[in-house]
């Protein structure tokens, strides 16, 4: 809705809303956006309202996926109300957290491979167990679990700024050692084959509500978990050891770059 007398910062006369389509540059894709915004007639000056750069920041993230094949934040929302899914439905059928949902429709950007799982969330089916591992997503677990190896290791490896680079990859190693032993993983987390390695899924979301998880809402770790959990942990004391085991890993390596790794190539595990 247009704000009414917007006032020139310059000199103080009376601003029009105007309406242009603009080409610019983003995460290395040209694309055209169209703009609302005040201008002043007299000497050329543009301003926005805080509702109008938040519009705007939203129409440059789903032009950029348009330009790259994602679904843009209202496909996500179309298509999940053509299914009668709430934020939360969806949420549970792609095995993620509802502040993923939220934050896809309103604008931020997803990843390739989370991508393809909201398309087959949105085509009517739910992410398999292969996918999760036969566990229902847990982010508290995923905080006991990297609670557990630094108690082991005695040092930090999970950090607000280290983009997960070592603390992911321990936690995948435990989640497939686990799958292939147990049936289950352990904390039903999803990982894509990223270039650093493997990855948990859409782990630049998931970093501050891990952090700030309460491990009261965790279901507690069997014994058989621990003793896989500290395996893990003894077998790569130092996180180098864990990052270049994982590089080594064929079921990472044959991966194309943001696809899934699914569970059941737990059995192809080497390092452990």
């Amino acid at each position: 809705m247009p704000v009414k007398d917007v006032h020139c910062p310059r000199d103080n006369k009376k601003m029009t809303l105007e309406r242009s389509i603009k080409k610019m540059n983003f995460r290395g894709k040209k694309i055209a956006v169209p703009i609302e915004q005040y201008t002043c007639r007299d000497c050329g000056t543009e301003a926005g309202t805080i509702n109008q750069a938040s519009a705007l920041q939203k129409k440059i993230s789903d032009g950029y996926r348009q330009s790259v094949g994602l679904l843009t934040g209202e496909e996500i929302a179309a298509k999940r109300n053509k299914l009668g899914l709430t934020q939360e439905g969806l949420a549970r059928r792609m095995r993620v957290g509802i502040a993923s949902i939220k934050r896809w429709e309103g604008g931020a950007i997803q990843t390739q491979s989370m991508d393809r799982a909201l398309r087959i969330a949105l085509s009517g089916e739910s992410i398999g167990d292969s996918c999760t591992g036969n566990q229902d997503f847990s982010i508290p677990r995923i905080k006991m679990v990297l609670t557990k190896i630094e108690s082991i290791l005695g040092r930090k490896i999970f950090k607000k700024n280290d983009r997960m680079l070592y603390a992911a990859k321990y936690l995948w190693y435990a989640d497939m050692v686990a799958h292939r032993e147990t049936g289950q993983s352990i904390t039903g987390a999803t990982y894509a084959a990223l270039p650093l390695g493997p990855q948990l899924n859409n782990y630049k979301d998931l970093i501050a509500e891990i952090m700030n998880a309460d491990l009261s809402f965790a279901v507690p770790l069997s014994p058989e978990e621990e003793k896989i959990i500290t395996r893990v942990a003894l077998n790569f004391p130092k996180e180098k050891m864990v990052y270049v085991a994982a590089h080594k890993e064929e079921i990472w390596k044959e991966k194309p770059t943001g696809n899934m790794i699914p569970y059941t190539d737990s059995v192809n595990l080497k390092a452990l």
